[in-house]
């Protein structure tokens, strides 16, 4: 399983929008210059993560986006989901029930779902907070004598 670089951004740019989290809106051009990523394709990117809920926007000199929730509400899996879709490693893992036709008997299949509860199990179990306490503990490392 590959993450694009539409999950990858779109996570990125939610983290950015939280660690810079002012009550303001955040122009795309700010975002842009932090995070070295087009505007252009940072549009597409946010107008998934508006479309889910994720984030605001609002038009204007004072506009831009901002989270439409605290960061410990996202969990990096409905991110993630929002940009890939599911997330299990298998495409016979997304039905329910399992239409598969060796799937009474499939050997690997139990790999397969354990395989796919990990990541999911990770990626719900790790918030939005999550990653900006650990960027905000790299900053705090980062001292020069």
């Amino acid at each position: 399983m590959r993450i694009s670089t539409k999950g990858r951004y779109a996570l990125r740019m939610m983290l950015d929008l939280a660690e810079h989290d002012t009550g303001e809106f955040i122009s795309l051009r700010d975002i842009s210059s932090r995070e070295d990523i087009t505007v252009k394709y940072l549009e597409q990117i946010v107008t998934s993560l508006t479309r889910a809920g994720f984030v605001r926007s609002q038009r204007g000199n004072n506009g831009g986006y901002r989270l439409t929730r605290k960061p410990s509400e996202y969990t990096i899996g409905d991110i993630l989901r929002v940009m890939e879709g599911d997330l299990n490693p298998i495409s016979c893992l997304e039905d329910n029930p399992n239409e598969c036709a060796r799937s009474a008997f499939c050997p690997v299949l139990p790999f397969w779902k354990g395989f796919a509860k990990v990541i999911n199990d990770y990626v719900d179990g790790t918030t939005l907070q999550d990653l900006k306490d650990q960027a905000d503990a790299m900053i705090g490392n980062d001292f020069v004598i």
